[in-house]
């Protein structure tokens, strides 16, 4: 028998109290498509609002095999154990709509933090449009602050526009960097790293060392060329060990120095309000291309609209204009 449905006001008492079970049907309820589902989601998230804002966001992403659930796993361990706080963990993942595949490995690889009580470990959807990805994501935050959690780790487990996302939701920006990981990687690394408040160098160990300190000192050079971060903050780049716990308190000290930093210089809370703000512009654009491809007179002419564009009889811009109701 299926649990019985939680009001609005159920929903966000267990939350406050910290209630695990209550925050992750919480969570899938605002993943959730259905109208009615969103419609309680959004009356739950306005009565648990007056207690988000208060944790730290921080965002982590990582070229791949850069071995972001093991760091996670060491730096969350850290938190919990060392400094007492309370952690979530949750994901951006827009690749999980083709193949349908989803992060619930990360809780295997993630093993200390997925049996820890004062850690929360959520994949994103395991399906959708990054938009709706995002929204789902930005939402399980807020409910994650209302639940008590000091710290919040935002990870892409996608590549490409989900580090921009992520950027755009999260109060500190983290890059995974690997050692000696090639040419290759130096158009995707360039975007990312101007975008990035610290970078690691990970898996400085077992005889990487050098190459690790060398991969560092070319960081460094290369972001120097960059303008100044508009925190006013300097990008550090550090070298970590998940293995033998390398940087890893160093890693926080940062964090926190960052944040404490761009409180006082007021940074800290003008990014905040520029994500709600984006926030809340994404939200309406995703509201009326929802609404366009509702309405039933737009079901019925995008077929032969779609077909003339295909075809080459009909430029895109116009056929959107006619589909619109404007002229072109």
């Amino acid at each position: 028998m299926p649990p019985k449905r939680l009001s609005a006001p159920e929903y966000a008492t267990g939350i406050l109290a910290g209630s695990r079970t209550v925050l992750g049907r919480a969570i899938t309820l605002v993943e959730s498509t259905l109208p009615a589902d969103q419609a309680l989601a959004q009356e739950v998230l306005q009565a648990v609002l007056p207690q988000t804002g208060r944790s730290l966001r921080v965002g982590i992403t990582g070229v791949p095999g850069v071995g972001k659930s093991t760091f996670i796993e060491a730096l969350g361990r850290y938190l919990v154990e060392t400094k007492g706080l309370k952690l979530a963990v949750l994901a951006v993942d827009p690749s999980s709509q083709r193949g349908g595949g989803s992060i619930l490995g990360d809780k295997t690889r993630m093993p200390w933090l997925a049996a820890e009580p004062a850690a929360f470990i959520r994949p994103s959807p395991s399906a959708g449009s990054l938009g709706g990805v995002a929204r789902a994501t930005r939402e399980a935050l807020l409910l994650c602050e209302a639940a008590g959690h000091d710290v919040i780790f935002v990870e892409t487990v996608g590549v490409g526009q989900s580090e921009t996302t992520v950027h755009g939701m999260v109060d500190f920006f983290l890059l995974l960097m690997l050692a000696g990981a090639g040419d290759e990687l130096q158009g995707l690394k360039r975007g990312i790293m101007e975008m990035a408040d610290a970078l690691c160098i990970t898996k400085a160990d077992h005889g990487n060392e050098l190459a690790a300190r060398r991969a560092r000192l070319d960081y460094q050079n290369a972001l120097h060329l960059f303008p100044p971060a508009p925190s006013g903050q300097v990008q550090p780049v550090l070298l970590t060990s998940a293995v033998s716990g390398l940087g890893i308190a160093e890693l926080w000290t940062v964090v926190e120095t960052y944040a404490e930093a761009t409180r006082q210089n007021g940074y800290f809370e003008q990014r905040r309000q520029e994500q709600q703000l984006q926030w809340l512009h994404q939200s309406i654009a995703q509201a009326l291309e929802s609404r366009f491809y509702a309405d039933a007179a737009v079901r019925e002419r995008l077929p032969a609209v779609r077909a003339a564009v295909a075809a080459g009889q009909i430029t895109p811009m116009a056929a959107a204009a006619e589909l619109l109701g404007t002229k072109a």
